[in-house]
């Protein structure tokens, strides 16, 4: 598979928590609007976790904070 072009710029933690401080948002409103729990989110937010596979790549790939492909997960 080819490389595909970046279709947004990445961005930094501080620039996301920003984001959401400009839009009066809560991290965890966040992390629970995408069905993840709001501990991974502030994990990946604070590289505890490096967002390379998982929940932690979900969460960092909807931030943002890296490119990748997330599937859809299906209702248990």
């Amino acid at each position: 598979m080819a490389p595909r072009k970046a279709e947004h710029p990445l961005r930094t933690p501080e620039e996301i928590r920003a984001a959401f401080d400009a839009e009066g948002r809560s991290i965890s409103q966040w992390a629970r609007e995408h069905g993840l729990r709001p501990a991974i989110v502030y994990q990946v937010l604070s590289g505890a976790k490096k967002g390379r596979r998982g929940d932690s790549h979900r969460a960092a790939v909807l931030l943002g904070l890296k490119h990748g492909i997330v599937t859809r997960r299906e209702p248990a």
